[in-house]
């Protein structure tokens, strides 16, 4: 399993429309083979801050999804961004 976790920051003003242009990408990602859960969220405290969440079956899963990322007008509101991917081995309950 992977998981790709972390947090992309935009201008404050611009969040929102950010975030509506990413929702065409969300819808895919989540009917994509091997997506087990796709978010990205608005942060509740901080108002340029986006959450991302990316489960997956396998790294395979992540790159037939992936393709080139973002896209360039994406990519150049984008100020900051702390990205993980986590290489997962294992799963129990809470």
């Amino acid at each position: 399993m992977v998981i790709i976790s972390g947090k992309l920051y935009v201008d404050a003003e611009a969040r929102d429309a950010y975030l509506e242009g990413c929702r065409e990408v969300v819808e895919l990602a989540r009917k994509a083979t091997g997506c087990l859960d796709f978010a990205i969220s608005a942060d509740l405290l901080e108002p340029g801050r986006i959450n991302v969440y990316e489960r997956w079956e396998s790294g395979e899963a992540v790159e037939r999804f992936r393709g080139t990322g973002p896209s360039s007008e994406q990519q150049a509101e984008i100020r900051d961004a702390e990205v993980s991917r986590y290489l997962i081995s294992g799963v129990e309950a809470p």
